[in-house]
């Protein structure tokens, strides 16, 4: 009997391998498929989406400036006599800072009283001249010419008493310039020059200065084309203000803490800066415990406005495809799953506010994800969200 070679029988062996590779694929995808049906639909969490009105806000480094600041100097000249301040201090308007020795002042406020009270004399003895000089021409006792000259030195004299009154006024206003007030309320800083020193009128040293903290003026960069969108939307109708239709503004502090007051914005630039193409922002906010210094560093939050009918998703809902874009899946109303490509604005606290890809009352998946791939049939269940927005306007920060 003929066996068969050891070659044919090895051609079998690799004909067998190969058919086994084959079709072990095919089984195993099938034994998947069958316990796939065999199985109930996975159950995945989704958040039905829903419009909601939302404060748009965005967070903007800023920096603070004071509200008012004077330099005080002197405006008579004189010997500084007394200091009324420690440095630090909080004052008020009209309130003595400085007193500088006022004797020579007292003294021309006497002269230029004592040369008044001469002046009037003169008037009222020219007046009474005139009087009888009036009468006398009546009656051709003295000559018109000298009625003329006595009514002219009248004149002459009662312009020399204005001209002393305005002496007298210049006199007593150099005597009160001899006590040194604060022009505007603030807190003063530390004395520039001390007591004993010979100061001048309007010289270029300052005594001290007095800064006015509360309120406080931050600044903010904002990009002009951002300015430009944000007014074309509010023109719209888009966003809403408030009453004073200036938004409001919230201040954190460099360690992270929130300032106690909120401001309102106050100017916008008319300029757009060339190198930055930025225009600047200006809030004002209350500073009553002085908390906020001029040039402190710190990030703004600036209200924009109420925007009705955002749509919300929360951001573990989204996910990036290879492209880099946005996608969420969706199930829809046969419990099919669906991806969906998203066009995103900004976040809103832990939500990415959706623009395009989304209606109002899509099911997104937010949790198992894992579980399912577009096409499959699965069991939605409503998620719990943390931090879920309030169905009324919701206060966030627009990172975008």
């Amino acid at each position: 009997m003929h066996r068969p070679s050891a070659l044919y029988i090895a051609a079998l062996a690799l004909v067998g391998l190969l058919l086994t590779a084959v079709l072990s694929p095919v089984h195993a995808q099938q034994d998947k498929q069958d316990k796939k049906e065999d199985q109930p639909p996975p159950e995945v969490g989704v958040v039905e989406i829903q419009p909601r009105d939302v404060e748009r806000t965005t967070e903007l480094p800023g920096r603070t400036a004071a509200y008012q600041v004077a330099d005080i100097r002197p405006q008579v000249t004189g010997v500084l006599r007394e200091r009324r301040f420690e440095a630090g201090d909080r004052v008020e308007k009209g309130q003595t800072l400085y007193e500088i020795d006022p004797r020579r002042y007292e003294a021309a406020v006497q002269r230029a009283e004592a040369a008044l009270l001469q002046a009037q004399a003169r008037v009222e003895n020219l007046r009474r001249k005139e009087e009888r000089y009036a009468d006398l021409v009546a009656e051709d006792s003295v000559s018109q010419q000298e009625y003329d000259d006595v009514r002219a030195s009248l004149r002459e004299q009662e312009a020399a008493v204005q001209v002393t009154r305005a002496e007298l006024a210049t006199a007593r206003l150099d005597r009160e310039y001899a006590s040194i007030e604060a022009p505007i309320r603030g807190r003063v800083s530390e004395p520039f020059i001390t007591v004993g020193e010979l100061v001048t009128a309007n010289q270029g040293e300052a005594l001290t200065r007095v800064t006015r903290l509360d309120p406080i003026y931050v600044d903010v960069q904002r990009g002009a084309k951002e300015v430009l969108r944000l007014q074309r939307a509010q023109r719209r109708g888009e966003l809403e203000t408030g009453e004073d239709g200036q938004p409001r503004v919230e201040v954190e502090l460099p360690d992270g803490s929130s300032h106690d007051h909120a401001g309102r914005l106050s100017f916008s630039g008319v300029n757009v800066d060339g190198g930055t193409g930025t225009v600047t922002l200006r809030a004002t906010v209350p500073n009553p415990d002085g908390t906020l210094l001029p040039g402190m560093f710190v990030r703004a939050r600036v209200s924009e406005g109420t925007e009705a009918g955002a749509l919300l998703v929360p951001q573990q809902g989204v996910t990036r495809n290879r492209q880099g874009e946005p996608t969420a899946l969706v199930v829809n109303d046969d419990d099919e799953v669906e991806r969906r490509r998203l066009t995103v604005d900004r976040t809103h606290d832990s939500f990415w506010v959706v623009t395009d890809g989304l209606a109002a009352g899509d099911r997104v998946m937010v949790s198992g994800l894992q579980k399912a791939d577009p096409g499959d049939t699965v069991k939605p269940v409503e998620a719990d969200i943390p931090n879920q927005p309030a169905e009324d306007a919701a206060e966030g920060d627009d990172h975008g």
